[in-house]
């Protein structure tokens, strides 16, 4: 590792000590997470874990019954909602609940608000889920998480040094329509020695979540920088956030431009006909979103 490299992890890993008290999942999140992971675990033992949160419950019955899932009917008990959407789709719903607490904190300056930046990552967790869907890969589930989470390093900078991030976006200027003048990744280094992505995929093994989501906190500006078995995800998260910025607003500031790179979409075997599927219907589940996660 160079000195350089290490600098930047010490960076990381103290920033992620100073916010420890407010980036901790919650005990029964972590509990479900691990649940999830453990091959020997049941359907029902993730039941006994949710029916002791009634508020999670009813977040989760919530988001089973939104148009975005589109089931058959009203699904009125968590052991129904666990067999219609499955284990690792539950999991996700009680991260999200978890994860919506963390991006409070209002407007931190007139081109920045968490609340914009949980908008967005809403947008991209269902443009990943869709992508996701349309590759048949099987990773729908963990591709909403990861679209979810993929922008968490900000929220991590917010909490460790709230001038500092101020500085980068005052520094950064924005148009209009959201659009940076500057690199806000090059600020980023500038100005806190780390960039977001670093910061996110650092807080991924503090959650002691799979890697995989880690390379996609770490890498989905640059998914082709890494090596090409664990490029999937970032790949996708890479394109759905850029579909969401054109879709959905909220934040964007951390990309001067939303053209599709025609390596990756290639590399994904995404066509432009269903790129503009998936941009319908991100748009058609926009509202349905925002209720759904909060």
């Amino acid at each position: 590792m160079s000195v350089v490299s290490q600098e930047r992890e010490q960076i990381v890993s103290g920033a992620i000590r100073e916010i420890s008290h407010i980036a901790t999942l919650p005990e029964i999140t972590m509990r479900i997470v691990e649940l999830v992971e453990d091959p020997k675990s049941t359907a029902q033992d993730l039941h006994k874990v949710i029916s002791n949160d009634p508020a999670l419950c009813s977040r989760i019955l919530k988001v089973v019954n939104s148009s975005f899932y589109g089931l058959p009917g009203q699904i009125g008990s968590i052991n129904r909602a666990i067999v219609m959407l499955g284990l690792n789709a539950v999991k996700n719903i009680a991260i999200a609940a978890s994860l919506a607490k963390l991006f409070r904190g209002g407007e931190l300056t007139s081109s920045f608000s968490a609340r914009d930046l949980w908008t967005h990552s809403n947008a991209t967790a269902a443009a990943s889920k869709m992508i996701a869907n349309a590759l048949r890969l099987g990773l729908s589930d963990e591709a909403f998480l990861a679209g979810l989470i993929h922008d968490i390093g900000v929220m991590v900078e917010m909490q460790a040094d709230r001038n500092k991030l101020i500085e980068v976006f005052r520094n950064l200027g924005v148009d209009s329509n959201g659009v940076p003048a500057t690199d806000m990744l090059a600020l980023e280094a500038t100005t806190f020695g780390a960039t977001h992505q670093e910061f996110g995929a650092g807080l991924c093994e503090k959650w002691r979540f799979p890697k995989s989501l880690a390379f996609v906190c770490g890498y989905h500006h640059a998914p082709m920088t890494l090596p090409e078995e664990n490029r999937t995800l970032p790949m996708i998260v890479h394109i759905a956030d850029r579909i969401a910025a054109d879709v959905a607003g909220g934040f964007r500031q951390d990309l001067q431009s939303t053209e599709l790179d025609p390596a990756i979409l290639a590399a994904l075997k995404l066509t432009p006909e269903k790129i503009n599927e998936i941009k319908t219907n991100l748009q058609a589940n926009l509202n349905d979103l925002s209720n759904m996660l909060g």
